[in-house]
């Protein structure tokens, strides 16, 4: 081709193009148009995976929701399941004292339950309940929106009723988001599988309100002494405004806060149209309560015993029945006798303990309700001078006698100077008076001179197992123990030296009534011999008759000791009489000083009190207090001759032996032909060797040996 040609060829192709362009350039009256821009691509694409990723998690929770339904028990197994374990405790005489754990109390159909409570209870816990498949869209948007902007707007919780149900049967109170959703799908599985109904009867019937009561028929029994179909519409208020917090507004905790919460779940059922405004201002107020008798003071005893259970039963979680040792009388005493007596601003404890060990009576402060620390357990404090009872068993034991001379006079050992407690001393007195009147400086001398650690091991062989210090000061009690400590030392004392061990607990028995545990008396020895618990005894009941605990006087024979602290922040009495030891202590927790307390006034009021009641059917018995002292104690030097010299034997300046009324002449027993004590070889051979001539005696006539012999000593090998 020739280069003109090329170039009209060239040309003719860029027209082409340039036409091209342009028709794509000009409106296409027949096409598309432009393509969309880029965002609604992604868009569309997000709408369209997100729809099937929509529609494959229905499908996945439809199957999850399936399998967990498929799963569920039947509604009569659901119905006899049992959250937890039940505890009936009861007295000496069987009574029951208190029953912890779950209460069920009767079962109610639907059909049986009040209107009024089935209406509360939807009312203030989901009030859409009866619309919902199992979980709450709006209650869930609710909860997200609360999640991203921090409000705190929303009025209820989350959980609708039948996701609270799921959690009951099924799960624990984890709030991990875990947790949620399988609450949610088993929600959703028991929607699928029972009717609304049967969910609300289960619930109504399962559900916890505080005190141990699962189920409205239990909550109804333990708060209005009443069954479940008998509840007004005020007390259904009350009952289901406790699901929220049961402790919060229980009524036998705080009644004030039950009533408002009442008033509350009667406003919303009138909102919701369940009650006219007319129902809805009933007085809450005015509900009869049931009272809770004997819980005040029980539940310090109970609360210590209950522990006890993991150690001497194996696991179970069958219902059980504790047997203990508590009088329910004594108990009641007891109690009256720590209200009346202790001071005001001040706490009181009391253990009341049998011979054996078993407790009888605990009382660890003046009111449970405020105050559930137990005083006669786990408190720590200064004895002060209730602990001289291991001083003088001390002394006791290395050889002092009760009517041995002591002296009181100022003393110090090791830079500690002890002073009594009117300031004076009375020089030479004796142990008993000592003791009677709580001298400080002769329990000081006692206890250095028997040594500070034979006092805390005397201590130790009677049951006190806190920390004791062996400084000087111990002797009058600065080491803090706790009071069941020292009631159980004194018990020791009245079980004739034998340490005992309080037990609270003496047989459980399970379900069907057989014994899962029965308590066996541990055999012991004596800690201490009898006449060193004669002694102590001894002294106990003078410090009673004549000394710091007369106000303990009851009327028949009472051994015991006071004990004060300084700054009078402890008063102690413990004592004992016909058979029952009790120890009572009154002080302040925070330890500051209670005017005017001391161990002999408002303690032992509080003791006579008490066991005047206890013992008022045991018979009157008397302390023996005769002292048998061992021989090594009996001294040797405190002999007597009894009788006339003519009734003996007696050996004569040269070794004889005369008998009784056998003299020379039968005037001088001594005299030159007084018989010999033993023949002449007998002595030559006994001594080894022949007798000096000069103390040889003539050959005289023979006479006939006596009847006794005294040999002579045989020569050292």
């Amino acid at each position: 081709m020739s280069k003109r040609g090329e170039q009209l060829q060239n040309k003719g192709a860029r027209g082409g193009r340039r036409a091209a362009t342009e028709r794509s350039a000009a409106p296409d009256p027949g096409g598309s148009g432009p393509p969309p821009p880029r965002w609604r691509l992604w868009l569309k694409r997000a709408f369209v995976w997100g729809g099937a990723l929509a529609l494959l998690g229905v499908v996945v929770l439809a199957v999850a929701v399936g399998f967990a339904a498929s799963s569920l028990p039947d509604y009569a197994t659901l119905q006899a399941t049992q959250p937890g374990q039940t505890i009936v405790i009861r007295a000496r005489d069987g009574r029951e004292l208190v029953e912890i754990g779950p209460s069920f109390g009767e079962w109610l159909t639907y059909d049986e339950i009040p209107e009024n409570m089935t209406n509360a209870m939807v009312a203030v816990e989901d009030k859409r309940f009866r619309s919902h498949f199992g979980v709450d869209p709006v209650r869930l948007t609710g909860a997200l929106i609360e999640g991203v902007t921090g409000s705190r707007a929303r009025l209820g919780g989350t959980s609708t009723i039948t996701q609270q149900l799921a959690r009951n049967l099924f799960l624990n109170n984890n709030r991990s988001l875990d947790r949620k959703a399988r609450e949610a799908v088993l929600a959703m599985a028991l929607e699928w599988k029972f009717s609304k109904e049967q969910i609300l009867e289960l619930y109504l019937n399962k559900v916890y309100f505080g005190g141990g009561a699962y189920g409205i028929d239990s909550a109804s029994r333990k708060f209005f002494s009443h069954p479940a179909n008998e509840l007004s519409v005020e007390e259904a208020a009350i009952i289901a405004g406790l699901v929220k917090a049961p402790s919060q507004y229980s009524p036998t905790a705080d009644v004030q806060a039950a009533i408002g919460r009442a008033q509350v779940v009667l406003g919303l059922m009138q909102e919701q149209g369940y009650i006219t405004p007319a129902e809805a201002k009933v007085d809450v107020s005015a509900v009869q309560l049931k009272e809770q008798a004997g819980q005040n003071s029980v539940r310090y005893f109970t609360d210590w015993v209950l522990p006890q259970l993991d150690i001497i039963l194996p696991e179970t979680y069958e219902p059980i029945e504790v047997w203990t040792t508590l009088d329910i009388g004594m108990q009641r005493a007891a109690t009256a006798a720590i209200e009346a007596n202790t001071p005001k601003g001040a706490q009181g404890a009391l253990v009341s303990l049998d011979r054996d060990g078993a407790i009888l009576a605990m009382v660890g402060g003046t009111d449970y309700v405020a105050s559930n620390y137990n005083r006669a357990t786990a408190a720590m404090r200064q004895p002060g001078s209730a602990w001289k009872l291991f001083v003088y068993l001390a002394a006791l034991e290395a050889g002092y006698k009760p009517e041995d001379k002591v002296t009181d006079t100022p003393v110090t050992i090791d830079g500690w100077s002890p002073r009594n407690a009117n300031g004076r001393n009375v020089g030479e007195t004796d142990l008993r008076t000592a003791f009677a009147y709580s001298i400080n400086t002769v329990a000081a001398q006692l206890g250095n001179e028997v040594g500070f650690g034979t006092v805390a091991s005397m201590a130790r062989r009677f049951g006190v197992n806190s920390k004791i210090d062996t400084y000087p000061s111990m002797v009058l009690g600065s080491s803090e123990v706790r009071v069941i400590e020292m009631v159980q030392a004194f018990a020791g004392i009245s079980a004739k030296g034998v340490a005992v061990e309080p037990y609270g607990i003496t047989k459980v028995t399970g379900a069907s009534g057989e014994v899962l545990y029965r308590r066996e008396n541990p055999g012991k020895s004596p800690a201490v011999p009898d006449y060193v618990v004669a002694g102590i005894t001894d002294l106990l009941q003078a410090a009673v008759q004549t000394g710091t605990g007369r106000a303990a006087d009851i009327g028949r024979p009472v051994a015991g000791k006071t004990g004060t602290t300084s700054s009078n922040k402890d008063g102690w009495f413990i004592g004992f009489s016909s058979g029952i030891t009790t120890g009572v202590w009154m002080g302040r927790d925070d330890a500051k000083a209670v005017p005017g307390l001391q161990g002999g006034r408002a303690p032992a009021q509080a003791f006579a009190a008490y066991m005047r009641f206890a013992v008022k059917s045991r018979p009157v018995e008397q302390f023996d207090v005769t002292l048998e002292l061992p021989e090594w104690q009996l001294e040797p030097d405190e002999e007597a001759m009894f009788g006339s010299p003519e009734d003996y034997y007696y050996i004569d300046e040269q070794g004889n032996m005369v008998q009784p009324g056998q003299r020379e002449g039968g005037t001088d027993p001594f005299g030159p032909d007084a018989p010999p004590a033993a023949s002449q070889d007998f002595l030559e051979e006994a001594t080894g060797g022949s007798l000096p001539q000069n103390q040889q005696r003539p050959p005289r006539e023979p006479r006939r040996a006596p009847p006794q012999t005294v040999p002579a000593k045989p020569p050292e090998q």
